[in-house]
């Protein structure tokens, strides 16, 4: 019922919202003479930060159509590789010539906690002139019928699975905090199940592989509340008319709530920046101020199934590193990784997978070779900067190139022969 009135609440202010655009445009318009004004633009200003925190911020677009490879600029194309009712595999083909060494291809798993994979496009866009990237396009849970049935953490390990099948040998895996533990979790039943199309190398990036190391205050408090409690105060059906109307799932905003009061002071200090700058007429900043928040307050519903069984399995029991931690009644066992060469990549000041947590994974998997195991703490960078910015252009992207290209398990096609003519010749 919450959900439905807050649906409610949002409709009832479209009409205020559709008044303060007109508003902004109206004192924007060159034509008219109190746009250069002080007064015009803080009216502007004024009625443009209304509508943009009355919105309801729709699924960005990668908007990739580029990269540059060799020095080369070559088009990027977005294509649907798989598809299942509760995820899309996007596909960025990049248009270049036939190669006999063909770059890795890289599956990169973008989070399933309230944001969308666009979130990840920076990350994307860095790997593109090194790999053949595709990445997990989860879908809005409220936006998938109730007919399609339930998606949980067994399903969500299954779809990573299918994924590594549908790809093919030697495809490399990243993980982007959250899906960290069903990846890690899918690599091992596949290892030891003897499966050949486990990945060739797995790099896991500020993911709470073990939350009881360094734990954060997202951490605390998931095991002083239970999952009853959030079960009881935090699960909702999805309201009307949407076409998950009657989904039981975890709503976004709630999400985007807490995400958002961890640090609320620098939220409204940015918004209030923001206004600044529209009456200062300052339009780099307030393009910076869009771009951001257009990204961090588009938000996506989650499934309640899938969101009370990662709390419990990952923040609450600590399933995987206690060896509790099954999948549809299978022993879930990194030791069974031999095979897969295991990256991790964690933030000096990460506040939601504190220092730790990630390479946690390396005491998990003891039977992965020390020559074929890694980790890497970037300095200065909290949890976004672990997967975005300069810093993880700059210091993270070449290392994962480097350990991708180190691993990689095809063979590759041997290259024509040179013709070496001796000095007698």
């Amino acid at each position: 019922m919450f959900y439905q009135l807050y649906e409610i609440n949002h409709a009832a202010l479209q009409p205020a919202r559709a008044v303060a655009d007109a508003v902004r445009m109206l004192y924007t318009n060159p034509l008219n003479p109190f746009a250069h004004t002080p007064f015009g633009r803080t009216v502007a200003a004024s009625a443009e930060l209304f509508e943009r925190t009355t919105r309801r911020y729709a699924k960005p677009e990668f908007g990739l159509d580029s990269t540059v490879v060799g020095g080369k600029t070559v088009a990027v194309t977005e294509k649907i590789a798989w598809s299942r009712p509760f995820c899309r595999l996007i596909h960025f083909e990049r248009a270049l010539p036939a190669s006999p060494v063909a770059d890795p291809k890289l599956l990169m798993v973008a989070p399933m906690s309230g944001h969308y994979a666009t979130l990840l496009r920076g990350t994307v866009e860095a790997m593109l002139p090194h790999a053949d990237v595709y990445v997990t396009d989860w879908t809005d849970a409220r936006m998938v019928p109730v007919a399609e049935g339930r998606f949980d953490l067994d399903d969500y390990i299954d779809y990573v699975i299918e994924m590594f099948h549908h790809l093919g040998p030697d495809t490399h895996v990243m993980a982007v905090c959250q899906p960290s533990v069903p990846v890690l979790a899918a690599a091992a039943l596949m290892e030891a199940a003897g499966n050949r199309f486990a990945p060739a190398t797995m790099t896991l990036m500020g993911g709470p592989i073990d939350t009881r190391s360094n734990p954060t205050a997202v951490n605390l408090l998931a095991e002083d509340k239970g999952t009853a409690w959030f079960r009881d105060n935090v699960i909702m059906p999805a309201p009307w008319p949407m076409p998950g109307f009657g989904r039981e799932v975890y709503p976004g905003f709630l999400q985007l709530s807490g995400f958002m009061s961890m640090n609320l002071d620098r939220h409204i200090m940015a918004h209030k920046d923001f206004f600044m700058h529209l009456v200062k007429n300052d339009g780099d900043g307030a393009d910076k101020h869009r771009d951001f928040y257009d990204e961090y307050l588009a938000v996506m519903d989650l499934t309640a199934e899938f969101y009370l069984q990662t709390v419990d399995t990952v923040f609450v029991r600590h399933s995987l590193p206690k060896g509790e931690m099954t999948h549809r009644g299978t022993p879930v066992d990194p030791a069974s990784i031999r095979n897969v060469a295991l990256f991790t990549v964690e933030g000096e000041n990460d506040d939601i997978s504190g220092l730790g947590q990630t390479r946690a994974a390396h005491d998990l998997c003891v039977n992965i070779p020390a020559d074929r195991k890694a980790h890497y703490m970037q300095p200065r960078v909290g949890h976004y900067g672990v997967f975005n910015g300069s810093r993880f252009r700059a210091e993270i992207v070449p290392r994962i190139v480097d350990f991708m290209a180190s691993h990689r398990r095809a063979e590759r096609r041997p290259a024509r022969p040179r013709l070496v003519r001796s000095a007698g010749d």
